[in-house]
């Protein structure tokens, strides 16, 4: 069975959001293992945007399985369809890459080493999501995707 993990920088921290996570972590145990790994948000304005965003990319590295196919959401990198999603992940399950680990970065993005460790990139289009909202709208594409690989109802 595939692993999926995502990697966020920051907690949820309103019951709604932590809600629909749930829910699609519910969904999706019938296909995957998903797990939401959060590493700490730092204050930018306590120590410069560029020492934050090294703080938080060593933490998102330090939790991330050195035989993992790493996708790192990011605003300017290709878009995916919900169906060119489903093929990636297909595509990598034949491959052998079972491990798959999404990266949603804090509010400065990330740094350069995660950007290098990245064996991919993803964008949800040109718009800017908040990182809570970019958490439930990733879960629920990783769930349409096993649906449409699967031929199940559920995507149109």
């Amino acid at each position: 069975m595939m692993r999926i993990s995502v990697v966020a920088v920051g907690k949820l921290k309103e019951r709604f959001w932590s809600q629909a996570c749930d829910e699609y972590l519910k969904r999706l145990r019938p296909y995957a293992n998903v797990s939401v790994l959060e590493v700490p948000d730092v204050d930018s304005s306590q120590c410069g945007v560029q020492q934050a965003l090294s703080r938080e990319s060593d933490a998102v590295l330090r939790v991330i399985p050195e035989d993992a196919f790493v996708i790192l959401l990011a605003i300017r990198a290709k878009e995916f369809s919900s169906e060119q999603l489903a093929a990636k992940l297909d595509k990598l399950a034949l491959e052998g890459r079972s491990n798959v680990v999404f990266v949603i970065g804090g509010s400065h993005g990330v740094d350069s080493t995660v950007i290098a460790r990245a064996n991919a990139q993803m964008s949800f289009g040109p718009i800017t999501l908040p990182h809570n909202l970019a958490r439930v709208v990733l879960l629920e594409q990783v769930y349409r995707a096993f649906k449409i690989s699967r031929g199940e109802p559920y995507h149109k």
